[in-house]
């Protein structure tokens, strides 16, 4: 069973469709503890600011539960978007701690008035893969979609799979053990996003 957790936000809907449009029928979109503890894989998606996220986590009672399922459990878990940067140690959007599974931070693109670089970076784009990994074909030419302000910087290279350009070259996919955060939106991503989230389906 995946679970994509429900934390009063993202669009959990439009994740679990994508699912269902590759015949993966075992997905539940849920907030309740005892349905996340018997998760066999988890999806923590997002949109929205990186503080309302943390706090929502928070007053959902559920990081002690998803602290035992990812940690100690070892169960898969994808992050998407905010969910990619609330799995980080800070973020310059906030104040608030992230999950700190992953020794990186978020940072906010800074670009001269001028720059033909907008704020959000929004849009397609493509990742260049930079090791093996499950998720994602290392040969192949992956093009996603974007919508976000903020980017993640790892702190071991060794954890970073993909990395996309957009006037900096941000970490735009990593992975650690059974962790595994996109910036961009699979579901969004047609073709590109559907092999992903299959081969997630899979592990």
């Amino acid at each position: 069973m995946i679970v994509i957790i429900d934390y009063g936000i993202g669009n959990l809907a439009s994740v679990q469709n994508m699912l269902k449009k590759i015949n993966v029928k075992d997905v539940i979109i849920s907030g309740d503890i005892d349905v996340v503890s018997k998760a066999e894989k988890l999806i923590l998606p997002g949109v929205g600011s990186f503080d309302a996220g943390m706090n929502n986590l928070l007053n959902s009672g559920l990081i002690d539960t998803l602290n035992k399922k990812v940690l100690e459990e070892k169960v898969p878990i994808l992050g998407i978007c905010l969910g990619m940067q609330l799995m980080t140690l800070r973020s310059e959007e906030g104040s608030k701690k992230g999950l700190g599974w992953i020794n990186a931070e978020t940072l906010k693109f800074s670009f001269p008035s001028d720059s033909i670089f907008k704020i959000p970076h929004m849009g397609w784009n493509y990742i260049s893969i930079t090791k093996a990994n499950p998720l994602i074909d290392l040969n192949s030419k992956n093009k996603f979609y974007f919508v976000h302000s903020y980017y993640v910087k790892c702190a071991h290279e060794d954890e970073i799979i993909g990395t996309t350009n957009y006037n900096i070259e941000f970490t735009s996919f990593f992975n650690l053990n059974n962790i595994y955060g996109v910036q961009f939106h699979p579901e969004k991503s047609l073709k590109f996003g559907m092999k992903l989230l299959e081969n997630f389906s899979k592990l």
